[in-house]
């Protein structure tokens, strides 16, 4: 399994946003690319190990907000620990948090 996964909810139609394009980037390098299921998730979204260092999570919310054309997540991987990275996104504002 992938030490790291994601989903995506559209919180103005209180559903999943399947579709997303989502990128995780280290650096200049893409590791792994994905796009949402019919439920919002990429279970599998790179290696099942990253080395310590700073990600980047890039999902293309472009075709559901014009304010945001894409959301930048950045992140800390300290150990092998799973990191579940959510996205909550409306229009005009998004949220994440560190999820289980």
């Amino acid at each position: 399994m992938s030490q790291v996964t994601t989903h995506v909810l559209d919180t103005t139609a209180g559903r999943p946003a399947a579709g997303v394009a989502v990128r995780l980037e280290c650096g200049d390098a893409v590791l792994a690319s994905g796009t949402t299921d019919a439920d919002g998730r990429i279970a599998g979204l790179g290696p099942d190990r990253l080395d310590p260092g700073t990600y980047r999570l890039r999902f293309d919310t472009a075709a559901r907000s014009d304010f945001f054309p894409e959301v930048v997540i950045a992140f800390v991987v300290v150990d092998d620990t799973h990191l579940h990275v959510p996205l909550l996104l409306s229009p005009h504002g998004y949220t994440t948090y560190r999820g289980s």
